[in-house]
């Protein structure tokens, strides 16, 4: 087995603030596989990002991207690798085709080399039609495609994709997901953060869970799944009628459900399939809690986050702390 990236013990304090943003963690990825790290808005995914791209020196710990150390050497890092951010980073004021073949001069590569790699990058992703369209004209899903192209113009071993489909419609969310399938199946080694469950479900061979800057699980998504039980009993009651009814619950199982507040859901394990469901029916008739929804199922990776955290992954908080004046020249 190769690994094309490993993160030992990790450590990332911000300057004004004390509260570490990553929290020892380590983590590592097969060659040609694809990784999601999957948590809300502020548990440390983007610092991950920018430490293995070599734009954020760790506190502490060490980090190696094909067997490159990224502080050591993080020019030969960079050379391995290409990096989508939370957001489309093009100019406007160029064509899509001028923006593709300015990062790859970036990357050193000689002009009429760049300009072969981006018409090919470009009809890859879908954007010939518009390639010399000025980028001001584009859609916010053509843009995060194109922001995609542009990473990809360097030929890397491998690609950091953070949060590559926030913020665009549903459709265009789908062709980005098969683009990153295609790209994988060619040998790209990705790690791609999201705070989209469907998304890591979808694409991940491994998806780890980060929360508060901590990996506090990992694995496939069938083996987080099986974590919580084979199905689960999801309750609808309404806030009124909540603490009711996680009461009841109690009564019945000894334990209290998981709460997703956010959505509005109580989720029980249910460990006997519909005798469960039954039993909760009753209890929350017996507790005089009117039932809004009630269904039983399989678990999901919401159920799993919901288990590890106590909190949906899908959340708004504060965003990570800003780090310009970090970021590593």
């Amino acid at each position: 087995m190769t690994l094309s990236v490993v993160a030992d013990n990790i450590y990332k304090t911000y300057k004004k603030s004390n509260v570490p943003a990553l929290d020892g963690v380590s983590m590592s990825i097969e060659n040609g596989k694809i990784y999601g790290l999957l948590g809300p808005n502020g548990a440390g995914k983007t610092t991950l990002i920018r430490v293995l791209a070599t734009l954020l020196k760790p506190d502490s710990g060490t980090a190696t991207v094909e067997g490159i150390d990224v502080v050591a050497d993080p020019i030969g890092v960079r050379t391995r690798i290409g990096l989508g951010g939370q957001y489309a980073a093009v100019d406007e004021f160029l064509t899509g085709r001028e923006n593709v073949v300015m990062v790859g001069r970036l990357y050193n590569i000689p002009m009429e080399e760049a300009q072969l790699r981006a018409a090919e990058v470009l009809e890859r992703i879908n954007l010939v039609d518009a390639a010399d369209r000025p980028v001001s004209t584009y859609s916010g899903g053509m843009r995060r495609r194109l922001d995609l192209a542009a990473s990809l113009v360097g030929r890397p071993d491998v690609l950091f994709l953070d949060e590559p489909t926030t913020g665009i419609d549903p459709r265009s969310r789908v062709d980005i997901w098969e683009l990153i399938r295609e790209l994988v199946s060619g040998g790209t080694t990705l790690l791609l953060t999201t705070q989209y469950l469907e998304e890591a479900d979808f694409l991940a061979d491994t998806i780890g869970v980060i929360d508060h800057g901590r990996l506090i699980a990992e694995g496939t998504s069938d083996s987080l799944k099986a974590t919580i039980g084979g199905v689960v009993v999801r309750l609808e009651v309404g806030d009124a009628h909540c603490a009711d009814a996680i009461a009841a619950i109690n009564r019945l199982t000894g334990a209290d459900p998981l709460h997703d507040e956010q959505r509005g859901l109580l989720v029980i394990p249910a460990e006997e399939g519909s005798r469960s469901l039954v039993e909760v029916v009753r209890a929350m008739n017996d507790a005089s809690v009117p039932i809004l929804d009630i269904e039983l199922h399989k678990p999901t990776l919401d159920d799993v986050f919901l288990s590890l955290t106590g909190h949906a992954a899908e959340l708004e908080p504060a965003t990570e702390e800003s780090v310009r004046s970090e970021v590593v020249g």
